[in-house]
């Protein structure tokens, strides 16, 4: 099955939330779910309900799955990874088995269940018909799950097209943060993160705008490292002169 745990030990690559180029909205409903969690017991005290479920939309490679991480990490928490394309059974009967299964072990102890590609629970709607019933199931599945989640164990899914989903299971969410591809100028404000702690002559760019963080950091690192290894021809070809 397409889960793996993950903690703050074996996550050393696991950005913070300071080091993502987080919007200033979404930055403040980040922050105020962190204070709600650190100070969970002292709302429960009072009957007022936290919000542990957050849903992160929006285009690829912006940054849906870190910010996932770095709220794990703010809150010392293990990060319990769903890969729901990855996870439902051809027998979609045993599915809803096995998703019920996955909450449960969530729901005991200090968790983040994080759920990646949750539109795929309305692609599949696209399959054969004779499976829509089960697709029903699954969905009324999540649903039960989701509703009987503890307080204390926060839910957070990931889709790049929210407008499959299920209008139910969007209910659920009393968080959406939109992701977007960055502007011209996030994007500068990236390349120079990246770039910083390199030479100026392999540092020496071109820069990509109009694409996602994660496809800018491949835009430089390939750069780069065409950088390093012309350096490493150079330095050979001096040596032997």
């Amino acid at each position: 099955m397409a889960i793996h745990r993950s903690t703050l030990r074996d996550k050393k690559n696991t950005l913070s939330l300071d080091e993502l180029h987080l919007n200033n909205e979404s930055r403040e409903e980040i922050n105020q779910l962190l204070e709600e969690f650190t100070f969970l017991e002292a709302l429960k005290k009072y009957d007022i309900p936290v919000a542990n479920k957050i849903l992160l939309h929006g285009h690829t490679g912006c940054g849906k799955t870190a910010t996932a991480h770095a709220i794990g990490q703010a809150l010392k928490r293990e990060v319990v990874t769903l890969n729901l394309g990855g996870f439902v059974s051809s027998k979609l009967g045993e599915t809803g088995k096995n998703v019920t299964d996955v909450f449960r072990k969530a729901s005991f102890g200090d968790t983040v269940l994080f759920i990646d590609e949750f539109d795929f629970i309305g692609k599949i709607r696209d399959y054969d018909n004779q499976d829509s019933g089960e697709m029903k199931r699954l969905v009324n599945t999540l649903i039960q799950q989701i509703d009987q989640l503890p307080e204390d164990t926060l839910l957070i899914c990931a889709t790049n097209h929210v407008e499959v989903i299920d209008t139910a299971l969007l209910r659920r969410f009393q968080i959406k943060l939109k992701y977007q591809l960055p502007s011209h100028e996030k994007l500068d404000l990236y390349y120079d993160d990246i770039l910083e702690r390199f030479p100026e002559g392999i540092a020496r760019i071109k820069r990509t705008y109009g694409i996602s963080y994660a496809e800018a950091k491949d835009v430089a690192y390939q750069q780069i490292k065409t950088n390093i290894i012309n350096q490493e021809k150079l330095k050979s070809i001096s040596e032997v002169n």
